[in-house]
């Protein structure tokens, strides 16, 4: 994304930034921007260690992957006040398309069951494409099946890592 070449190099440039930086272990070093990092770079937004750092993660994976499109939105409500809205994790448009994006990381599919309902009843007046980022192959057929009729694509975080 940033040209920096090989994974040591990166190391590298971070380890010269770690002044600005915090971190903290995930499987791997999550990195974000300290308290002097914010100023340095003029941000107010606080990012910590949250509980669903794994989940905006797959989001990320799946940005990059689709080649960071420039319309992309994250956390965006759609929907119609008579049928129903849905908080999406990801929007774009592409190709004057619009694409959803759900990431399951740690939920029930019986709340995605009842999240692809409402995505159905937004389907009669809204055309889009659906795109999935889940952890298992087992979870990509469950949530094939639940999005029968929809125009879908399913991944799991290995098929983008």
């Amino acid at each position: 994304m940033h040209r920096l070449g090989s994974d040591r190099n990166a190391r590298r440039v971070l380890q010269q930034m770690e002044h600005y930086l915090s971190y903290f272990r995930d499987g791997e070093k999550i990195y974000y921007l300290n308290k002097e990092g914010r100023e340095r770079v003029n941000c107010n937004k606080v990012r910590k260690k949250v509980a669903q750092v794994q989940h905006y993660l797959m989001r990320n994976e799946l940005y990059l992957h689709l080649g960071q499109p420039v319309t992309w939105k994250n956390e965006m409500r759609v929907g119609y006040k008579d049928l129903a809205f849905v908080v999406t994790d990801a929007l774009f448009q592409r190709n004057n398309v619009y694409h959803v994006v759900e990431i399951d990381h740690l939920q029930k599919m019986s709340k995605n069951r009842i999240k692809i309902e409402k995505y159905q009843k937004i389907r009669q007046r809204l055309s889009f494409k659906m795109i999935w980022v889940t952890t298992t192959d087992y979870r990509r057929k469950q949530l094939e099946k639940l999005c029968e009729g929809l125009d879908v694509q399913i991944y799991t975080i290995s098929d983008l890592t």
